[in-house]
């Protein structure tokens, strides 16, 4: 059945625009056009993103955050790496949570507590690059701010509620 659902979509649109009698081809056309032109709008945020985890990753400020906190969170590196970088990256962290998941176990505390940390984080990096980006919002101080903070009690929640639950 889900095989069928977007090719059913697809002509119920295309239906929909013949029974109301719209010229279906030029409406596609302004509609890639658009899209080209939100494309390009987001595109310098977009590398301007990119280009900074590049940095961040490359400086080595990463491997210093996370030698500060493996002695006090007593977790294994992996797990510290996927919390530094949820806000960050979500590819890289889905790659994180793909390793853990190899080398400690789905079901085993590591894994649950990355799976509690990636469902309680976001990308926060990304989604104010791309969706402020598109709109034109400069000025993203308090966004930025109030979505670190909620990764961070996200992050914290999850140490705490998997300490409490599984160990």
């Amino acid at each position: 059945m889900s095989n069928y659902i977007l090719p059913l979509m697809v002509l119920g649109i295309v239906l929909y625009g013949i029974f109301k009698k719209v010229d279906m081809y030029d409406v596609f056309i302004d509609g890639s056009k658009e899209g080209f032109k939100m494309a390009f709008t987001i595109f310098p945020n977009l590398l301007a993103m990119i280009v900074s985890v590049n940095i961040l990753i490359d400086s080595g400020f990463l491997e210093f955050v996370i030698n500060l906190l493996l002695p006090v969170l007593k977790v294994p590196i992996e797990v510290i790496s996927l919390a530094i970088m949820r806000p960050i990256s979500g590819n890289a962290t889905l790659a994180l949570l793909n390793t853990i998941y190899t080398k400690y176990g789905v079901d085993s505390f590591y894994g649950l507590l990355s799976s509690t940390i990636q469902g309680c984080t976001d990308t926060t990096f990304y989604v104010i690059a791309l969706y402020y980006g598109s709109i034109g919002i400069k000025n993203t101080r308090y966004a930025l701010k109030t979505s670190l903070l909620a990764d961070f009690v996200g992050i914290t929640a999850s140490l705490m509620i998997c300490y409490f639950l599984f160990s």
